[in-house]
């Protein structure tokens, strides 16, 4: 039994890059009606408690943020938001990739955290 939980341990302490986490499909594709900026803000506010800081990046005309993971927020990030700004200059697209996206005990404060800014204030 120890052996088990050693091999899952490790199974999932495995370091992932921005890059490898983009690779995987978005867990969430959706359209704000919030800026870029807001949004973004908005994401940071609610992974204040949950999290530690997340790193911010400009890209084009919208924002990246890489959010650490939640245990072990030394080995790489557990997600990356690319929040971008609609082509009609209202509101936002945002593509959430997770580093487990296909693991149903992920921590889910990520998914909460976008899902609440969507719309809401």
């Amino acid at each position: 039994m120890k052996w088990m939980v050693a091999a899952l341990t490790l199974a999932l302490a495995g370091c992932a890059s921005v890059s490898d986490i983009e690779q995987s499909h978005e867990t969430m594709d959706v359209i704000s009606g919030k800026t870029p900026r807001e949004f973004a803000d908005c994401v940071k506010v609610g992974l204040a408690d949950s999290r530690g800081p997340l790193v911010e990046e400009k890209r084009g005309d919208g924002l990246r943020l890489i959010v650490p993971q939640k245990f072990s927020p030394g080995d790489g990030p557990a997600a990356v938001l690319d929040i971008g700004e609609r082509g009609s200059g209202n509101g936002s697209s945002v593509k959430l990739h997770e580093r487990l996206s296909n693991f149903p005990l992920r921590p889910g404060d990520v998914r909460k955290a976008t899902t609440q800014c969507i719309s809401g204030s």
